[in-house]
């Protein structure tokens, strides 16, 4: 089940690259434009991230707009659940565990505490998969860009 959404995953996200490839974009801009979507689209920036990516968009013109949104279809609100799930736990291994919520405690006595960690963890995990996700891109870009070369 989850093999077969990955690879329904990726089938979309090729398909949004080589829909990227018509644009007038080297590999290196095609990759680095999904890679920065990945890392906005990682952030828990409820919803703000699609106007960072269209202000991008428009403030440079070497970034290509379907790369940056077919990162939207790998980290999709499904998938970000986990995602801010693991933040928070990588978060927790840096800088500790937060105090504890009581039955006394209000969510609100430990909700910068728990952002805190949040948010280090999610940058992390943005960076990371920021850089994974240039890579596998710029791989992916490469063999259509090969393969429509001798079509």
């Amino acid at each position: 089940m989850v093999r077969e959404g990955l690879v329904r995953a990726h089938h979309r996200v090729q398909a949004e690259l080589e829909s990227a490839l018509i644009e007038n974009h080297s590999s290196h801009e095609v990759a680095l434009s999904f890679g920065i979507g990945v890392f906005i689209t990682a952030l828990p920036t409820l919803g703000t991230g699609f106007l960072a990516m269209a202000i991008l968009v428009l403030l440079f013109r070497q970034l290509s707009k379907i790369a940056m949104l077919a990162s939207v279809i790998v980290l999709n609100p499904v998938v970000k659940w986990g995602v801010y799930g693991s933040s928070y736990w990588l978060g927790q291994r840096i800088l500790g565990p937060g105090p504890g919520l009581t039955v006394e405690g209000s969510l609100l006595s430990v909700g910068s505490d728990v952002l805190v960690r949040l948010w280090v963890g999610n940058f992390i995990l943005a960076v990371a998969f920021a850089f994974f996700g240039y890579f596998v891109a710029l791989r992916i870009v490469y063999d259509l860009r090969r393969r429509f070369d001798h079509v």
